[in-house]
């Protein structure tokens, strides 16, 4: 698979997340990528995605900057 093509994926299933009303809650960057935590409002959905791109680690840091801005 291409990086593109790979951070387009990437990209959509972070937008998946966010649209489903869940929040980035936790990031934890590692020599392969970063793991980012998505928590829902009402608490009881949790999951993490490993994202590898360049291109997406810096849309999903873009997000929770906006995120923060929000609250």
């Amino acid at each position: 698979m291409s990086e593109h093509q790979q951070f387009l994926d990437e990209r959509d299933k972070i937008d998946f997340l966010i649209q489903k009303g869940c929040r980035i809650s936790g990031v934890r960057e590692h020599l392969n990528g970063a793991s980012v935590d998505f928590v829902h409002p009402s608490g009881n959905v949790t999951e993490t995605l490993h994202i590898g791109t360049a291109n997406a680690r810096k849309y999903f840091s873009s997000l929770l900057i906006k995120q923060n801005q929000d609250i």
